[in-house]
């Protein structure tokens, strides 16, 4: 089966299209930027109001704390990926 022009050149632009978003999506938003480094640091709590807790990090992001049963003022290790602003209490 013979493919007429148009549509040869059709195929052409789509996988030169995909080549070039492939391209650029690599060089410009490198896929391993979505995988963020996790961070363990010891912190105080700040604020428990109804199971949340916040507390305050050395990168300056106030993190929450889901399902926190700790004390205003108790010391405790959390986990937190680089950036973002939710953390989980991890176990000594």
């Amino acid at each position: 089966m013979e493919m007429n022009d148009s549509r040869k050149y059709g195929f052409i632009f789509l996988f030169a299209f995909l080549g070039a978003a492939g391209i650029i999506g690599t060089v410009v938003f490198p896929f391993w930027n979505l995988i963020r480094a996790d961070v363990y640091e010891e912190v105080e709590i700040m604020l428990n109001e109804r199971g949340m807790c916040y507390v305050d990090t050395s990168d300056n992001i106030p993190k929450t704390i889901d399902n926190c049963e700790y004390q205003i003022g108790d010391t405790v290790t959390i986990k937190y990926g680089e950036g973002l602003a939710f953390a989980t209490i991890v176990s000594p």
